[in-house]
């Protein structure tokens, strides 16, 4: 490279250093002249916006210096109401008082004007009272020296004419009270059978119940006369095995188309039937089979069992009994006491008990229950519990939680164990009733005689009474009186002591007729 070329290379480096230094002078202060603008226009938005703060600011403070002033000019509003009200109360009460003490002021003075009468009064009636005194005393002298007199001129002394004039009228009152007791008797007895026999008669009619004749056999029908040994089976071996497992006795006579089972158990019986039935639908008879079937029939009949307690249950209108009490309801259909079925008993006393407790306002649903449950005890198999039947159902009607009354109903029919509840009372008549009516149940001929021996022991007791006998199976009482002893109204006295008797001292079904005969009879021989 020349020298000139050197030259003009420094020469344009000079210039352009030049150049750039002018260049970033002019862009420096070009920058320091927009940073100056921008600060300008930001002081001006800042002192802009203090001042629209500012009056922000004061309007809030005017609004909510008025709010505060209208809430206070409200609340002074309110509590000078609420002031005046009060004074206006106060003002009331203060009036009030005022009257109440003008009339405590009043009554003050009537009651010392009261005073003042009534001492006056007790002043006049004492000085009356010792008038009185001293006229009594005369009185008496005078009443003294009169009966003294009389008793010197009739030769008797007071306690003498009293006690003639009571052995003169002992007889006429005895008379009178005698027909007094006859006419009263008469006619409450009428009264009371009336209204009785209506209840009764409505209970009944209520209650709707029929009378079932219970055996302690059933009959089985056949298809033909070979099926008899076919049930017999090869030496005896299916009989025998039948009567072990049900505990029946199955008795093939010459009765044609036709077995008997034979026991004493209701529900073992129902089970032999049961089974037999199947056996001879099913046509295959053999010991494994009649196993087969005996435990079968045993389910479905305790699956009746329950449908019967639940079914007894709704028709009576019963709810909510535990089911362990419905299983015993419906045992109760295969169970036999004194030759009744034990369920239409109950069931039939359940009614009675209900109708006569919606008549007396009782409560009808807990009257049957008690009714339904009165002999639950007897439901329960001989031997699975001890104790009397009485006390086997008061048990189970406390572990399954039944009522008070309930309770009190079974344990009613324990010897001398009083009632607490009219309900109870209630189911003692219903089954009063539904024993004494016809077909009821059975009755030993033991304890028939017996009754009527006790019968007539109890009339015979009297003085009065000649000798009874007891007729129409005990239902009625025949009285023959000395007619020497009495009269014939004193007859009717004694025959309602004997009635009052024999209800405190026997227990019967039913009710017993009691008729006293005084009879006297003049005989004479003409010759």
């Amino acid at each position: 490279m020349s020298m000139a070329g050197v030259i003009l290379a420094i020469i344009a480096i000079i210039v352009v250093g030049f150049v750039g230094f002018f260049s970033y002078l002019i862009g420096k202060s070009t920058q320091k002249k927009i940073q100056t603008a921008k600060l300008e226009t930001a002081k001006g938005s800042a002192t802009s916006i203090l001042a629209e703060a500012k009056k922000k600011a004061e309007t809030l403070v005017k609004e909510s210096t008025l709010a505060a002033q209208e809430k206070n000019h409200r609340y002074r509003s309110k509590i000078e109401k609420e002031l005046k009200q009060r004074r206006v109360e106060i003002q009331k009460q203060e009036d009030r008082l005022l009257q109440r003490e003008e009339a405590l002021d009043r009554k003050d003075s009537t009651f010392e004007r009261r005073e003042n009468s009534l001492n006056r009064k007790e002043q006049k009636i004492n000085r009356e009272q010792q008038n009185l005194e001293s006229q009594q005393e005369k009185a008496n002298s005078l009443i003294a020296k009169r009966q003294a007199e009389v008793e010197r001129v009739a030769g008797f002394t007071q306690d003498e004419a009293r006690d003639q004039i009571l052995k003169e009228t002992g007889d006429q009152l005895a008379e009178e009270k005698a027909r007094m007791v006859k006419e009263s008797y008469y006619q409450a007895q009428a009264e009371a059978d009336k209204n009785a026999k209506n209840l009764i008669v409505e209970a009944i009619q209520q209650s709707s119940a029929d009378i079932v004749s219970e055996t302690t056999v059933s009959v089985v029908s056949l298809p033909n006369d070979d099926m008899k040994g076919r049930i017999i089976g090869r030496e005896g071996r299916n009989i025998r095995t039948f009567e072990t497992l049900t505990g029946i006795d199955l008795i093939i006579d010459d009765t044609p188309e036709a077995v008997v089972l034979s026991g004493f158990d209701p529900i073992r019986r129902e089970v032999a039937k049961m089974t037999l039935e199947k056996l001879i639908k099913d046509g295959r008879i053999h010991p494994a089979r009649i196993e087969e079937m005996v435990d079968k029939s045993r389910k479905e009949l305790d699956e009746r069992i329950q449908e019967i307690g639940e079914e007894t249950l709704f028709d009576l209108g019963i709810h909510s009994m535990s089911p362990e009490m419905i299983k015993l309801v419906g045992r109760m259909n295969f169970k036999i006491y004194q030759g009744q079925n034990l369920l239409a008993h109950s069931t039939e006393v359940a009614k009675l008990a209900g109708a006569f407790a919606s008549e007396l306002g009782e409560d009808v649903t807990l009257a049957k229950r008690a009714g339904l449950l009165h002999d639950i005890g007897k439901a329960v198999n001989n031997g699975v519990v001890q104790g009397s039947h009485v006390q086997v159902g008061v048990d189970l009607a406390k572990k399954y939680h039944e009522s008070p009354v309930v309770i009190d109903t079974i344990q009613g029919y324990e010897d001398g164990h009083q009632p607490e509840y009219i309900i109870a009372e209630l189911v003692v008549v219903a089954e009063k009733i539904a024993e004494s009516r016809p077909g009821a149940h059975s009755e030993s001929l033991e304890s028939f005689v017996h009754r009527l021996d006790s019968l007539e022991k109890i009339t015979d007791s009297f003085d009065e009474v000649q000798k009874s006998y007891a007729i129409q199976a005990g239902r009625e009482i025949r009285v023959i009186a000395k007619p020497d002893d009495i009269t014939d109204t004193q007859a009717i006295v004694l025959a309602r002591r004997i009635k009052q008797k024999i209800e405190t001292e026997m227990k019967y079904p039913g009710h017993i007729k009691v008729t006293v005969i005084r009879e006297v009879r003049s005989v004479e021989y003409a010759k």
